[in-house]
């Protein structure tokens, strides 16, 4: 039934109290969520999915992979864009599967509840107890010696299943090489991400200007990171996907572009894709940091016109920026 709706990878765990749960909690008093307030809602339904729907039996956890090769630097001012961004939001196409999936779950009497990374659900941790992968050391989850380039999403539903054995086990070992790759250091340790460091968190998530000192760190990243994959022995050689609508879109972002597209135009542009996220001002911050760092005097002009723009962080950043291009 999950197959006929594109959702072949799967793994089932019998539902209980979130297991590990302890560990987040830990990560959020360290204060390593940054300002990411939604992290600390729904912390009743994140430790115990049975606080959402009490008849939960078992949590059925689906990985879709969308590793594609990066397509070669165009010319020009470009900056780069994480792997998962490059086609289609994942939110929306694996929702769609899912909400198809319950449906035809409805139709032969199990009830069901789950989502794909926007629901209060520790996904990684319900996947290693569905047998499905382990989290590495960068905190992202792995099938062991496949691939780490995957989407998550969990469903529970109200019958027992046969569960899965679990996947606890740590397959990092005495490597480290995602930790000492971070271009800005932002692992306190195994698997404690600090979002306030974070390159990701910075472009994506974050509504500020990052810390100047950070700024030049994140090299030509316009829109995530993915150094702590690439650099992961567990990705060496990662299958192809079979997801097209995940495919090299947005692999590279046109600087220029970004910066002279009217904010409007801009979003209409990334309807249905992840890059909304940080809307229109975001990534023109995004775009001001990485023309910083290429130090090519030709991307002033660029900047000059976001000094114009109407929001104060694009203005301050289009001002660092010109400084930059100026040394």
């Amino acid at each position: 039934m999950a197959g006929a709706v594109g959702l072949r990878t799967l793994g089932f765990a019998k539902v209980t109290a979130t297991p590990r749960a302890d560990h987040f909690q830990q990560w959020l008093d360290a204060g390593f969520a940054a300002d990411m307030e939604w992290m600390h809602r729904g912390t009743e339904v994140r430790l115990d999915p049975t606080a959402r729907f009490a008849s939960a039996r078992t949590a059925i956890v689906f990985a879709v992979e969308h590793h594609h090769v990066r397509p070669p630097r165009p010319s020009g001012r470009v900056g780069r864009v994480a792997r998962y961004a490059w086609g289609r939001d994942y939110h929306n196409l694996i929702g769609k599967r899912l909400k198809r999936l319950r449906r035809d779950l409805r139709a032969e009497g199990v009830e069901s509840w789950g989502g794909v990374d926007t629901a209060p659900i520790m996904e990684r941790v319900w996947a290693q107890a569905a047998g499905i992968g382990f989290t590495g050391k960068n905190s992202v989850q792995f099938i062991p010696g496949r691939t780490s380039w995957m989407f998550l999403a969990v469903l529970f539903v109200d019958v027992p299943v046969e569960p899965d054995p679990p996947l606890f086990k740590d397959h990092c070992g005495t490597c480290s090489r995602c930790l000492v790759g971070c271009p800005t250091d932002a692992f306190a340790g195994p698997r404690q991400l600090d979002s306030r460091l974070c390159i990701s968190y910075w472009t994506i998530e974050a509504s500020a200007l990052p810390p100047e000192p950070l700024r030049t760190r994140f090299g030509d990243w316009v829109f995530g990171c993915d150094v702590c994959q690439e650099v992961c022995p567990h990705n060496t050689d990662p299958p192809p996907a079979d997801e097209d609508d995940f495919g090299p879109r947005h692999a590279w972002l046109d600087l220029d572009e970004l910066l002279q597209t009217p904010d409007e135009a801009l979003m209409e542009r990334f309807i249905g894709t992840p890059l909304r996220r940080p809307k229109a001002h975001g990534l023109k911050r995004n775009a001001l940091i990485v023309l910083a760092n290429l130090g090519d005097p030709g991307g002033a002009e660029s900047a000059e016109l976001a000094l114009q723009h109407s929001h104060p962080m694009v203005r301050e950043a289009a001002e660092w920026c010109l400084r930059r291009l100026a040394v």
